[in-house]
């Protein structure tokens, strides 16, 4: 069995003064980044935090970026504000059709992507759980309900007021969305390893955070 790769929990808040879903209108506000032992939170102006989370993955040993339902929404949301600010970023995101949505696809947007940030893979957390819970059990797959069946305490706020929010207790909600994803992972592996992307060379269909 081989070694389990270091598992980065990512995870991204948006402002949701007017409707923080969509990467058109609303801003990244925070990035959290939770390592084992260790969270980074990156705020201030949007584009600076991209650039500065850009550059903390760069500087990071290769691993596994952990998200939850990163597929769908955190990774083309940076993609898409990147895009905004002209950035370019090591992020790369190819999409795939296979994988089946139960919402629709964040705006803008076809559905779901594969990812790889550098020389880090990317695992949706939130796909490697859907299979574990249903209508039997009663538990959506909302990272705070699988997080307190497995017995962890996630931090809860009104996500719709974002944007009311003080800077300490916004970057207390992204780190722990950050780590929850992170440990809710690493609980899993090696299982959870076949739900690393694999991300093919970049192709005319892929999407990078400077052609969104």
């Amino acid at each position: 069995m081989g070694r389990r790769p270091t598992v980065y929990g990512l995870d991204i808040e948006t402002d949701t003064t007017e409707n923080g879903l969509d990467p058109r209108v609303a801003q990244v506000l925070t990035i959290a980044l939770s390592s084992p032992g260790h969270d980074e939170v990156f705020s201030g102006r949007e584009s600076t935090l991209l650039l500065d989370v850009d550059r903390r993955l760069a500087e990071l040993p290769p691993g596994v970026i952990a998200t939850w339902n990163g597929a769908a929404f955190d990774l083309p949301f940076i993609a898409d504000r990147a895009a905004v600010h002209g950035l370019e970023l090591g992020l790369r995101l190819q999409l795939d059709p296979s994988m089946s949505m139960r919402r629709a696809p964040l705006p803008g947007h076809r559905g779901a992507y594969r990812g790889g940030w550098y020389a880090h893979g990317h695992l949706d957390a939130y796909r490697l759980y859907r299979g574990d819970v249903g209508p039997a059990l009663r538990v959506s797959c909302s990272l705070k309900s699988i997080a307190r069946l497995v017995g962890l305490a996630p931090l809860e706020v009104d996500r719709s007021r974002i944007h009311d929010l003080s800077n300490e207790a916004l970057h207390a909600y992204a780190s722990s969305d950050a780590r929850l994803a992170r440990v809710l992972t690493e609980r899993r592996w090696p299982s959870a390893s076949r739900f690393v992307d694999r991300v093919v060379p970049p192709s005319a269909g892929d999407l990078g955070a400077a052609s969104a």
